[in-house]
């Protein structure tokens, strides 16, 4: 079939670039990894996002991948079944973080509720907690107000996150290009499209400034509580605001789960940032299941020199149509983003 060229639509076009340039494939970590942002329970849709443990477990051995971050164990029962699933059945491979349960927040009485939750999770086993967007999004109190991080209602969880010695992993807002109309202009456009849900401009959602103002705030009232700021730190977009919250802060810390498509068009920026904080930058994927392609991806994008590679093993990619280059991080960086810094906020 003849196609109308002049005419062609952009989900069709598939360029094929034509420039020429080394791939140094990196498959196996070159020092001990551990993937600090991933999904492994049930949480999302309600089917365990790992079907086969063993094949898992394959592909972290063969990827020198030590440890993943479970973040989804919830709190309760469902805690429970996540910590004996992962934690208890291969220990020192799987770290699970509880959550909070913030459809309570309709019901008079849930700050302390909520604290309470998180003092039972971390006694049941709980190495962490995770924060979820849906916080200053779509989490409502019991007079229909949005919450907020830096809500004084908090207090409660905050104690107990910093009796229990939690470290925080928490995402606030999403990329910059969700807050911005929808229209022609939309670096996300095609993306957006396909998952309206995600497109926060207008329509009762705050504005992306609120969201990470409230996520400062939350950082600067408790210096005794680490918090990793999940896809580097909320704002991979804009990594002067990252990197003055990193230093301005000491317990504020970064993971790059999902935004290497972000990091890998400005890496000489990104190569900054980490040699001024190379303590407090760690890998994360979001990549669930894990995959083997997917950590040699992040391997790649962290080890080598390599050029205007796909971020993803889909094209065009879904963050958006453009590829990355690499940071050729010496040794030592490596090693700590692919795991010595993890290491540590986990061991606290």
């Amino acid at each position: 079939m003849t196609v109308d060229l002049q005419h062609l639509e952009l989900h069709d076009f598939r360029p094929r670039p034509m420039v020429h340039l080394p791939e140094h494939l990196v498959p196996r970590s070159p020092a001990p990894a551990i993937d600090v942002h991933n999904h492994l329970g049930r949480w999302h849709d309600g089917d365990w996002r790992v079907k086969d443990i063993p094949a898992l477990i394959d592909v972290l051995d063969a990827s020198n991948v030590e440890s993943v971050v479970n973040l989804d164990g919830c709190w309760g029962d469902e805690l429970e079944t996540n910590l004996d699933r992962y934690d208890r059945a291969r220990p020192g491979r799987f770290i699970t973080f509880c959550r909070a349960d913030w459809k309570d927040c309709a019901n008079p009485g849930w700050p302390d509720r909520v604290g309470a939750s998180v003092a039972d999770s971390a006694r049941r086993g709980a190495r962490g907690i995770k924060l979820w967007k849906d916080i200053g999004l779509r989490v409502r109190d019991e007079h229909d107000a949005l919450v907020f991080l830096d809500d004084e209602r908090l207090e409660p969880m905050w104690a107990a996150v910093e009796a229990a010695g939690f470290p925080v992993l928490v995402h606030t807002a999403d990329p910059a290009a969700f807050f911005e109309p929808l229209d022609a202009t939309n670096e996300r456009l095609e993306e957006l499209l396909e998952h309206p849900d995600w497109h926060f401009a207008g329509n009762g959602f705050p504005p992306l400034r609120r969201l990470l103002d409230a996520l400062e705030h939350a950082v600067a009232a408790h210096p005794g509580i680490t918090f990793i700021g999940a896809h580097v730190g909320c704002y991979a977009e804009d990594l002067d605001w990252v990197q003055r919250m990193l230093d301005q802060y000491p317990n504020f810390h970064v993971d790059i789960a999902a935004r290497i498509a972000e990091l890998g068009r400005q890496p000489r920026r990104t190569k900054r940032l980490i040699d001024q904080h190379p303590d407090r930058v760690m890998l994360g994927t979001d990549v669930s299941p894990p995959t083997a392609e997917a950590y040699a991806t992040y391997f790649r994008f962290l080890a080598t020199d390599d050029e205007y590679f796909p971020y993803s093993d889909e094209e065009p990619g879904d963050t958006g149509r453009w590829r990355i280059s690499a940071l050729d991080l010496n040794d030592d960086q490596y090693a700590a983003v692919a795991g010595g810094n993890a290491r540590k906020v986990l061991a606290q």
